[in-house]
């Protein structure tokens, strides 16, 4: 199995989280809105499509650069976007 992690792009609080801990996720879906400390709205995707291991943040939880959100065991199998 292989395992990979979503990462926080900027400063800011978590906005939305469109997915949840169990479900599944495809390559560049959006996962997260991040509030930036500068108002803008930040969408955060990821190049994995797997299923959710564990949420690491709620909602409103103020996030950094580098800060883990998500744990996704990744599906190892040829999608349609590859």
């Amino acid at each position: 199995m292989y395992y990979g992690v979503v990462l926080s792009t900027c400063y800011g609080n978590v906005e939305k989280i469109s997915i949840k801990s169990e479900s599944r996720i495809y390559e560049w879906e959006n996962l997260f809105m991040i509030k930036s400390e500068s108002g803008t709205l930040e969408t955060v995707q990821t190049s994995l499509s797997g299923k959710v291991e564990s949420l690491e943040v709620q909602e409103g939880d103020y996030v950094i650069p580098g800060m883990v959100l998500a744990y996704i065991k990744e599906d190892l199998f040829v999608t349609g976007s590859d």
